[in-house]
Order: C-alpha cells, then structure tokens, then sequence
C-alpha cells in the first residue's frame, strides 16, 4: 500500500518498513538551470521527493530591523556586489558561482559590552500563526512537517569571525557564549512554538568539524555547544516528546556522536561517506540513529560515473537494510555545476530502483 509522505517520513525516522526509499537533493542556482535545461522543467518538479513543508515565525507588524550598516563602514548594501544579511553579516561576491567573502561585523570588538549590545532582535514575541497554518497544510496534503530552528556555532563565528570566535573559546569564554546564547534563545524559541504546533521534525545542526576531526576539542563541543543544544531539544520535547531531531553537520563528527545521541538527535545529516563510514555508525548505534544524506558530494556525484551511481546506491541502500526504514538517501551537500546532469538522473533511477525492493518488503 502507497504512503503519503508524512507516512513514509515517520516510517523512516522510526526505523519501520517504508514503501519506497525516501530521497531528495537540493542545488546551488547554476546546477537548478542546468538540470532544468536539460529535463525541460525543474528537477524540483521533475523528480519526486520527500521533502518537508513549514514555515517560521514572523515579526510583529511594527517589527524595525537593526540598522547593520553601521557595522560596514564604507560600504553600500546592493552595491559592488556587497550585501548585509539578517544577522548583519556582510557578503562580498568575487564572481565565483555563489561563494561569497563573509565580513564578521563584530571581528574588530575589544570589550564583551559590543558583544552584548550587538542587536540580534529576539523571536520571543513573534507570531506562530503562518507556522501553525503550515502545519496544518502540509498534514492535510499528507506531508511532514520540518522546521529550522537556527544555527549556533556557525551563525556566532560568523558574527564574532572566525578566528577570533576560536580565540574566545579557548581564552575569553564568557565572550562566546554571550553571541553563542543570542541564538541559542531565538533557536529554543523557534523550536518550542514548532512543536506546540505539531510538527513532525525540527532541525538543527552546526558545521563543526573538518575531514579527518572536529575544530576543536571533543570537551570543549560538551562544555559550549552540548547543553545549549540540549536545552533547546528539551524545550521542543516538553511539548511534543515524539518530535523527530535532524541535526546537520559536515565532515566526521564521530567523536560527538554519542553526546548528539544522548541529548535527543533521531536524524543525521549528511553522514559524509570521505569522513565516517555509515555502516559503522549503523552498527554502533542501530535504531537510535536514521541516517539523512550519505551519497557524496566530494566523490560519487561530481567524480562517478551513472554506473557507479547506481552501484553506491544500491549497494548502500541493501547494506543499510533501507526497506526497514532509517536511511533517507541523498546527496550529502547541495550539488554544485561540475555535477553531471547524467549521475543526478542516475541518483534517482536508483533509488527507484531500491524502492522496489521496499515494496515487495512492505506487500509482503
């Protein structure tokens, strides 16, 4: 029998039998118009995916949003391929795609007072109802619901910079955690009124590790980021204790897994497959941990070839018993242009094909 995608959603994270293997992907702006010249529609339409429906919180009507330029002197939003986003970050573009140069606007701070007055307007008093009608649209059209929350670390070094956020972890703490709490509060916030709207997931995440190992030391992730996580998830939970937990970072995170575990994340996100190996985080942590992504972005997909496409997949897809639920595959980043048009078709041809296999288990 065919579930809607809610269903089939909530089979995956609860690690119970799925008609079809669910699957998504997502692209930067030129790989959208090249898979759309090449399909004759977008791919977001071409392909079926299991993606999510929601919508966030939203300002008061008399909302005013800080005047970030003050942090960028010399410097024009629009012009000169320059921008601010909504955390007054800058952006400088250097005609590469869609990379762009961030400018920290608190990089240059020397007392905790510029921390602490820098305006991240709080969400306490935003309205929920475009949050709570989303919620109700989705379900009624039989689809899940997911929500961003926010990010931490990330959105803090990147107000802060990078280097001197670093430089305060280690040296000034009380400075990292007074940018560190501004978004913690918001994220717990956006969370909690997710889930008192019923939501399916929230999600979370930060990129906190490299290729080989985390930034930083493994005690200082469960000193700093750890309970503010788990703070937020806890917030979530006291409203709806079956809330799904997606938790995004790249790279190989192996060293937290457990700790990501204990504090309440269901979903991983991407599960890099150049940086940990999927079947020995499977075999660790069996149902306590779906998996959401595993195809690479580093290899497979800019580098294979259409038949080693389907071969991964396939070959991932039975190893991970993904007919039983607990695998969402996808690519483990958005595509960029080198990917070939033929390895994103071939991506879901194979799904498909292991979808198959998930009927039969499911008819059965």
């Amino acid at each position: 029998m065919e579930m809607t995608k809610r269903e089939r959603f909530l089979a995956f994270a609860g690690f119970r039998a799925v008609d079809r293997v669910p699957r998504h992907a997502s692209y930067t702006p030129h790989m959208l118009e090249k898979m759309t010249a090449h399909l004759g529609q977008s791919p977001l339409q071409h392909f079926d995916m299991d993606t999510g429906g929601g919508a966030g919180l939203q300002p008061p009507e008399d909302h005013v949003s800080p005047d970030y330029s003050i942090y960028h002197p010399g410097r024009q939003h629009g012009k000169d391929g320059f921008t601010i986003d909504g955390h007054g970050c800058g952006h400088v573009e250097h005609g590469f795609y869609h990379f762009t140069e961030y400018i920290s606007p608190m990089a240059e701070a020397t007392r905790i007072e510029e921390l602490e007055d820098y305006p991240i307007p709080s969400r306490e008093y935003w309205s929920d109802a475009g949050m709570k009608q989303a919620a109700t649209d989705a379900h009624a059209a039989g689809v899940h619901t997911q929500i961003f929350v926010g990010h931490m670390y990330e959105n803090a070094w990147q107000v802060r910079g990078y280097e001197p956020f670093l430089e305060d972890l280690l040296l000034r703490r009380d400075w990292a955690e007074v940018v560190l709490d501004k978004f913690c509060d918001n994220n717990l916030i956006v969370a909690e009124a997710a889930a008192k709207a019923g939501y399916d997931c929230i999600a979370t995440g930060d990129d906190v590790a490299n290729q080989q190992a985390l930034m930083f030391r493994p005690e200082l992730w469960r000193q700093v980021m750890k309970p503010r996580w788990a703070k937020v998830i806890a917030a979530a939970r006291a409203h709806k204790p079956d809330v799904h937990v997606w938790y995004h970072s790249d790279g190989n995170i192996w060293d937290i897994l457990d700790d990501l575990v204990e504090i309440g994340i269901t979903i991983l996100n991407p599960v890099q497959p150049e940086c940990m190996d999927p079947l020995a985080i499977r075999k660790r942590f069996g149902k306590n941990l779906a998996f959401d992504g595993c195809i690479g972005t580093q290899t497979t997909f800019p580098f294979g070839t259409a038949a080693q496409m389907r071969s991964t997949v396939g070959d991932l897809g039975q190893a991970l018993r993904a007919a039983e639920g607990g695998l969402m595959l996808a690519p483990t980043h958005v595509l960029e242009p080198e990917v070939p048009v033929d390895n994103v078709s071939a991506f879901f041809d194979a799904c498909d094909a292991l979808s198959t296999l998930a009927k039969d288990s499911v008819e059965t």
